[in-house]
Order: C-alpha cells, then sequence, then structure tokens
C-alpha cells in the first residue's frame, strides 16, 4: 500500500455503549487514518464520564491516528441523550452517520467503514424500517449482501495451533418461520459465489474451502426430515463444484464444527442466523468481528448489541472493535493491492 487505508467509524446509538467505544479506541495506537462520525458534544461527554481524555479534532483524518486524539467529522444529535435510555428522536441521527460513512466509501474518501452497534427496535419505533445495517447499507449501495462473522479460535486446544473460524449466512435477519421459503436456489448461488469471491480477494485465499450446513435436523435424514437439502441446497452445490468451487455438504449442523471439519474450512455458510453465530459467540465473544461481504465497499463491525445498561459506566472492553479496525485495514489493503 502507497499509503495507510483511511477507515469512516460510525459512533452508532447514541444511549448505547457505542461513543464509549469509540472514547476508548481513542488511546490505543491505530494502523490507519481514522474519522469519527458522531456528535463531538456526546463524545466529549462520555469522555469526561468516562475518565478519559481525548481531544477531537474536526475535519477528516489526514495522518496516522495517534493515541490521545480524534478526527471527527460532527453530525448534530436530534435529541439529548441519558445513558442508557433510547429516544427515537435520534434515529435520523444514526442512520446520517451510516449515509455518510457509505457514502464517504462510495466516493472513495474512505477506504472501509467500521460501525458501532445500533439499535433496531428504536429506529423501527421512529417509523423508519431497518432490519440491521447489513440490509441498510446493501440498499444504499446496490450490493447483493453476505454476513460473515469471524474470530481466532484453537480448533486443537492441545496443540495450541490457532485459526480463523469465519461463518457466514445465506439468511440473516429473519423469523424463523420466513427462512424455509427464503433459500431458494437463486439466493444460496448468489451468496456461495460472493462468500467465494471475497474470501479469495479481501483475504487473499486462492482456493477457498467453504463448509455448507443443511437447513433442517441431520440435514433432511435423507428427505425424511425435510426436503430443502435435496431439492435446494445439493444442485446448487453440485453446479458450483462443477465451476471448480471447493464446496463440502450439506452437513448436519450439529456436528458440522467438529475439528476434522474445522481443519479443512476456510468458511462455513449457515442457513440462518441462530444456526451459526451461537457457535462462533460462544468461541470468540467480544474478540469477534461482523463482516459485510458482497458490497462494493468494505463495513465491518464489531460482534455484539448496543448493551445499553453498559453505557458509560466504564465496564466495558473495546475488543471487538479493535478486531473490526484490524480486520477492515488488513481487507482495505488487499483489496487495494487486487
Amino acid at each position: 500500500m502507497s499509503e495507510l487505508p483511511h477507515l469512516a467509524l460510525s459512533a452508532g446509538e447514541p444511549a448505547g455503549i457505542g461513543p464509549d467505544l469509540c472514547v476508548l479506541l481513542s488511546s490505543r495506537a491505530l494502523p490507519c487514518r481514522l474519522t469519527l462520525l458522531a456528535d463531538p458534544g456526546l463524545i466529549h461527554e462520555r469522555a469526561r464520564q468516562l475518565g478519559v481524555p481525548v481531544t477531537l479534532m474536526e475535519g477528516e483524518a489526514q495522518v496516522q491516528h495517534q493515541p490521545g486524539r480524534l478526527n471527527i467529522l460532527p453530525h448534530p444529535l436530534a435529541a439529548p441523550v441519558v445513558p442508557g435510555r433510547l429516544d427515537p428522536g435520534n434515529a435520523p441521527y444514526v442512520l446520517a452517520l451510516i449515509d455518510t460513512a457509505v457514502h464517504g466509501c462510495l466516493e472513495k474518501r474512505f477506504d472501509a467503514m467500521v460501525t458501532a452497534p445500533v439499535h433496531k427496535g428504536m429506529i423501527n419505533d421512529a417509523g423508519l424500517p431497518f432490519s440491521g445495517h447489513t440490509e441498510y447499507i446493501a440498499a444504499l449501495t446496490g450490493g447483493h449482501p453476505v454476513m460473515m462473522l469471524a474470530t481466532r479460535i484453537s480448533a486443537f486446544p492441545d496443540s495450541g495451533k490457532q485459526q480463523q473460524l469465519r461463518i457466514a449466512l445465506a439468511t440473516t435477519h429473519l423469523p424463523l418461520r420466513a427462512i424455509a421459503a427464503s433459500i431458494t436456489e437463486e439466493r444460496l448461488e448468489s451468496v456461495l459465489k460472493n462468500l467465494h469471491r471475497d474470501l479469495t480477494i479481501r483475504f487473499a485465499l486462492p482456493h477457498p474451502k467453504i463448509t455448507v450446513l443443511g437447513l433442517n435436523p441431520h440435514a433432511g435424514e435423507g428427505g425424511h426430515l425435510g426436503h430443502e437439502e435435496r431439492q435446494t441446497i445439493q444442485p446448487v452445490l453440485a453446479r458450483l463444484q462443477a465451476q471448480g468451487m471447493d464446496l463440502l455438504g450439506p452437513l448436519t449442523a450439529d456436528t458440522a464444527f467438529l475439528p476434522h471439519y474445522l481443519e479443512r474450512s476456510d468458511a462455513f455458510l449457515a442457513m440462518y442466523h441462530d444456526q451459526g453465530l451461537p457457535v462462533l459467540k460462544y468461541a470468540g465473544f467480544g474478540r469477534a468481528v461482523n463482516i459485510t461481504l458482497g458490497l462494493p465497499i468494505i463495513r465491518t463491525s464489531v460482534d455484539h448489541g448496543t448493551a445499553l445498561e453498559l453505557a458509560g459506566s466504564g465496564q466495558i472492553d473495546c475488543g471487538s472493535l479493535l478486531e473490526a479496525i484490524h480486520a477492515a485495514c488488513l481487507m482495505a489493503g488487499r483489496s487495494q493491492a487486487w
């Protein structure tokens, strides 16, 4: 890379721990230029509550981030903020942060965007339909999003060997009753192609190995516990395998994460949110990163929610946000090189 990547960081839900994370992050040395999108008064007040000294400098970052300082693009709050107390009046503020980061990435002013957590319910309570960052950013960019979380794990604890556990999702924020109908051949093929492409480009894996889970218990038990595996998943896998993709599955989800599968897999594709993510969050909560693939921009995020009860308490750490920052830096570097 000819220069350090420039990241946009949106501060997320103002009543949650997003502003706290940004304040804590300010004290770290980071291998990037970093521009925070937030209300300066909110950041100053949260820094005072946490007892963390930080100097805010208005404008986009021009040099590498230095501890104790934050470049900030000011966005005014719409309503006063009390830590831990949601106010739907601030929903437009939350979305404005995301909008600025997305448009900055599309205009090449930022190399990637990193997002602190938002509260979906609060945004919907304001009358603004919102199912999550993933879908919202895809609507702005015209992408075909694939949600993936990643963390480091010890697949073989006795050996001390670590590897990346990556779990992508065929569907994202859907109620269970809607999932089976949503897993079509068209959707599954699109998700797998985008996952394969971004593992190659953004993660420098020239021949990624992807393990695909079944939808039903026992991967359908040969059709006795559901037909989605035989009628939808298997035909898509066979078609893409014939095109040269290294795919294994569909596997039954309750044994897919055993060591011998972990060792051969660069990524897993789960059929729905709560099929794959409990495994990853058990293995690496607080050290994982949420990555949106399939977009024309790079976006990473934390692996947790707004934690309203902890806002302003000082009882948090920014480990997941640091992972998101470092993942964005690595992906930006690899994408530019490619």
